[in-house]
């Protein structure tokens, strides 16, 4: 059993939460509070009706997400919003959000340890958003077909690639989620194949304009790796289990 109030003050410390500007929408930290004890975490990329559900189903007090429940914006509390709450609250379950702050951690993120996962060693910060480096870049001589292997068995599924760029590439960048509409961005740091989660029509368009591969792994299958993470470093420091709680949305 850990306490809830450690637990917190340790990852807003650890993912510097007030160094990192995010989205108004991501509200970032503690977002739902328990009575205080945490018996089991849990790991979700986004926190739901469903994932709250699969919680409570596995025991879990503690549930640590990518997209937390404000991602629509100010409302009411009615519907379905009343009812997500109300089931968090009325079972004990906090409920714990963090989004660039976990895609940028340089050791647990998710663009860190996608990068890792495709062998890409030395990486550098690149694209600038919400005042720091949004994604990593790597000069890397890898072919093509063999960079598509690698993606598809690190994120345990397909992956779409728009092969409009060299055959073998030289210069690889990443950011994790919904970065497509930054491609432009990616040729102008000399990029030639661009790794993300999912992108507008139109890039497909500016990739091959741009002469740049684009490949897309799937928005929630390139930010299953820092939640993952984060629930497994906080289980091992406060001596409790974890769970990953597996909901794709299939985008």
């Amino acid at each position: 059993m850990a306490a809830l109030h450690e637990i917190v003050h340790f990852i807003d410390g650890y993912l510097r939460l007030t160094e990192i500007e995010d989205y108004a929408n991501a509200l970032n930290g503690l977002q739902i509070e328990n009575s205080g004890e945490v018996t089991k975490i849990g790991a979700a990329v986004d926190a739901s009706t469903r994932t709250i559900q699969m919680a409570l189903e596995s025991g879990i007090d503690l549930l640590v997400v990518h997209h937390g429940l404000f991602w629509p914006g100010l409302r009411t509390v009615t519907g379905s919003l009343y009812g997500t709450l109300k089931l968090a609250i009325e079972h004990d379950l906090a409920v714990y959000s963090a989004h660039l702050p976990l895609d940028l951690h340089p050791r647990i993120g998710n663009n860190a340890l996608l990068a890792a996962a495709i062998g890409l060693e030395k990486t550098e910060p690149f694209l600038e958003m919400k005042g720091g480096p949004a994604g990593l870049v790597a000069e890397v001589s890898l072919r093509r077909d063999e960079l598509i292997a690698k993606l598809a068995e690190s994120l345990g599924g397909p992956v779409r690639c728009f092969g409009t760029g060299p055959m073998e590439t030289k210069r690889i960048g990443i950011v994790t989620g919904a970065a497509g509409s930054e491609i432009y961005a990616a040729a102008r740091e000399e990029i030639d194949t661009y790794i993300t989660g999912e992108a507008p029509h139109w890039a497909a368009v500016a990739a091959e304009e741009l002469g740049i591969n684009l490949f897309l792994g799937g928005h929630y299958a390139t930010e299953t790796f820092g939640v993952k993470a984060l629930a497994a470093e906080l289980a091992e420091k406060f001596g409790v289990p974890w769970e990953f709680l597996d909901h794709p949305t299939g985008l």
